[in-house]
């Protein structure tokens, strides 16, 4: 019988083995697939401002998770389609632990990527803002997004920046671990909807959602889609993806396990 789905220490090998690839890419690559992985992202932020604006009147649960349940197409688009992801390749992580490759093979990809993500995020945006597509109620839907962006404060901006990475990170993970393309949607639908629908921050997202809004009018700057939300957010996905979830889960899964391998050698030699 075909297995579907890998165990939790099978998945942590085969993200080990993934990151080395990203390791290895070209920086060619690197930019090509970081385009159009922040692309991706802002495809499925903008069918969440249609969808959020289209049924703005209801019931404001019911509004946010209609507009939740839109926005995890672009992580789907990412991982089946293919695509490098900042906030998703924070898991390489654990091949620099299991010393699969060195820290700046780490940096290197995650400078580029997310350099590259902010690229194809701001081009969509620019192509949607001039699309004459963004008019009435969806460029009010965008504008106030964009406004609330800049409005958090710094250490909250962080707060949900961990708690979306760890959700993003856990979807990756399981995408990992799943063997057919349903269940590999399904798998980053649920953890995504949830952290839209619970507020957290997302930095490649707003590399879409605040320069959307700025070039239709919202009254922001640069500067403060940066100091504001992007870097305080990407502060706290670092720490929710590249800290807390492959430091916990190499200590369980693979420093565990070559522990007790080590034991079981040396136990062989005496």
């Amino acid at each position: 019988m075909e297995k579907r789905l890998l165990t939790p220490k099978e998945i942590a090998q085969a993200t080990i083995d993934a990151g080395a690839g990203k390791a290895k890419l070209s920086v060619i690559h690197m930019i090509i697939l970081g385009i159009f992985a922040g692309a991706f992202i802002g495809f499925g932020a903008q069918g969440a401002i249609i969808i959020g604006q289209t049924y703005a009147t209801i019931d404001l649960g019911m509004s946010k998770f209609i507009f939740a349940a839109a926005f995890p197409v672009g992580l789907m688009l990412v991982v089946i389609c293919g695509g490098e992801l900042f906030t998703g390749n924070n898991l390489m992580v654990l091949g620099c632990l299991n010393c699969n490759y060195k820290v700046r093979d780490l940096l290197r990809n995650w400078v580029i990527v997310y350099s590259s993500n902010f690229a194809g995020s701001v081009i969509l945006a620019l192509l949607v803002a001039n699309s004459d597509l963004m008019t009435g109620a969806a460029a009010e839907k965008a504008i106030a997004i964009a406004n609330a962006k800049v409005a958090i404060s710094f250490g909250a901006a962080v707060i949900r920046g961990i708690l979306c990475n760890i959700l993003v990170v856990l979807a990756v993970w399981m995408a990992t671990g799943s063997r057919d393309i349903i269940s590999k949607i399904f798998s980053c639908w649920f953890p995504i909807m949830l952290f839209v629908l619970c507020g957290y921050e997302h930095s490649v997202a707003n590399m879409y959602f605040a320069p959307l809004g700025m070039f239709i009018g919202a009254p922001i700057t640069w500067g403060q889609i940066w100091m504001k939300n992007l870097i305080p957010v990407t502060i706290g996905n670092i720490i929710g993806g590249a800290v807390i979830v492959p430091l916990s889960y190499y200590n369980v899964y693979i420093r565990t396990a070559k522990v007790s391998s080590d034991a079981e050698d040396g136990a062989e030699k005496v």
